[in-house]
């Protein structure tokens, strides 16, 4: 009966966080633009982009917002019956349809900023971008703890020892994703994300000895045939792209596998979405630090990025924006994880990328030739026949 209270005080935490994150996103974007028009970014490389200033981003919010909003409102149907469940009926399914509009929302978000910052910047600084974002996020974790808005976690010794790792990963992850996402268009970097069912069957089979059947291990190939496709044929690729963005996919589906073993289990050993989240985030930024001094501290400094001829303002308000939402998100993540299957989890981040694909291809007009729009679509096509087939697989007694 505890955990029963604890998990529903939990929903409506979540749904009430979720809708202030989005909220608070909002405002600040409205915020800056009503004051003044910011310059646009000088952007580095050869490919050109489209000069962007805060106030045609939000001028463009509509047309994403509706997109978002339709594939969520798809997606919770299709996952109506796993939320009424597991979640406590018609009002589980509404928590869990605006924690996903939320989700959809914030990773769209994170990915333009994100590039943007990425793409402005006159030499690669993925370690400096990731240890600024999980410091974001460990601010507002520490103010959530400090403000009483959700109960410090009794973490054990055995607790810490088994998070370390998930840290390190999560750490690592956001590293290799942000120097995918600086070497090539953000559409080919979700593509190649879009395998990461080949390494959860990988990583299931190792780990939790969960072993596919045949048809599970046939949606592998259009899968990992359109990844190879889209590869050939992208216009921006490079190795160092394409091998980030494998490594940032074993190390995240890793992280997601050991996490959901700490999510439930025997009761000395379990512990909350948020706190799990928080204090991996915590111990991510704190992992992240050295790093970020060593490979790039002597180069991050506000006086050479102004010598650099850099609009600093806007620049820190973009990166500001991107930590909000990559906070954001991944911690709306962990709550939807929380509360239905890693299978069920894993359709909903199919329709996520598909968003975020579009949404990207839209907002930087990044071009696609028809033969990598095929290997794109068939790889998230073998995406979703995975989640079915996992999905209607019959569960081991």
């Amino acid at each position: 009966m505890q955990r029963a209270a604890a998990a529903s005080l939990s929903s409506s935490r979540a749904t009430a966080w979720a809708a202030s994150a989005t909220s608070r996103h909002a405002g600040v974007a409205s915020c800056s633009t009503s004051r003044h028009a910011i310059a646009p970014l000088r952007v580095r490389g050869q490919v050109p982009v489209v000069p962007l200033s805060l106030s045609l981003l939000s001028a463009r919010r509509p047309a994403r917002t509706r997109t978002a909003l339709a594939a969520a409102a798809a997606t919770t149907a299709e996952l109506a019956p796993a939320a009424t469940s597991d979640s406590g009926g018609i009002a589980g399914a509404v928590q869990l349809g605006a924690m996903i509009v939320a989700w959809y929302l914030l990773n769209i978000y994170f990915n333009i900023y994100n590039k943007q910052v990425l793409q402005a910047l006159p030499f690669p600084l993925p370690y400096t971008i990731t240890a600024f974002q999980l410091g974001f996020g460990s601010l507002v974790i520490l103010f959530m703890w400090a403000a009483r808005l959700h109960p410090l976690p009794n973490l054990s010794a055995a607790q810490l020892a088994k998070i370390a790792p998930l840290a390190a990963g999560h750490m690592l992850g956001t590293v290799f994703t942000n120097m995918s996402l600086g070497a090539v268009a953000v559409s080919f970097t979700h593509t190649i994300k879009a395998s990461e069912p080949f390494f959860t069957v990988l990583l299931s089979a190792f780990f939790l000895g969960e072993w596919p059947s045949l048809l599970v291990l046939g949606s592998l190939v259009p899968i990992v045939g359109g990844v190879a496709l889209a590869s050939l044929t992208e216009v921006s690729f490079n190795w160092v792209g394409f091998w980030s963005a494998m490594a940032s996919n074993l190390l995240n589906q890793t992280r997601n596998v050991l996490s959901k073993r700490l999510l439930g289990g025997e009761e000395e050993e379990s512990m909350d979405d948020i706190n799990l989240f928080s204090l991996i985030t915590v111990l991510s930024f704190l992992l992240s630090c050295p790093l970020m001094l060593l490979a790039e501290g002597v180069k991050f400094s506000p006086a050479y990025f102004q010598s650099t001829g850099l609009n600093l303002q806007d620049l820190c308000v973009r990166a500001a924006l991107a930590g909000l939402c990559f906070h954001g998100y991944q911690k709306i993540s962990y709550m939807i994880l929380a509360r239905v299957s890693p299978v069920t989890h894993s359709v909903a981040n199919c329709v996520k990328r598909v968003v975020v694909i579009v949404s990207s291809v839209l907002f930087f007009r990044t071009p696609i030739s028809p033969v990598n729009a095929l290997g794109t679509g068939a790889a998230l096509g073998g995406v979703y026949l995975y989640s079915r087939l996992k999905k209607s697989k019959p569960k081991s007694q």
